[in-house]
């Protein structure tokens, strides 16, 4: 299921980023990998807050869509 459908307080593993080339490999520098951990903290609009690497980061709703979990 994409980043969007995850519940805030919740700890998923990242299944597969997708998008275009540019698209992952933005995410991907962001720290979101298969295999790391993303923690939702809130979701405002589509738009969510996660943690990551221990980083706080907003990710508008199109690319939390391609982040399947």
């Amino acid at each position: 299921m994409p980043l969007t459908m995850a519940q805030p307080g919740t700890r998923n593993l990242i299944k597969k980023v997708g998008g275009k080339p540019e698209t992952r490999q933005f995410l991907e520098n962001l720290g979101f990998v298969a295999g790391g951990t993303v923690s939702v903290i809130s979701r405002i609009g589509g738009n969510v807050i996660v943690e990551v690497k221990g980083a706080r980061v907003a990710v508008n709703r199109d690319m939390a869509a391609k982040i399947m979990i």
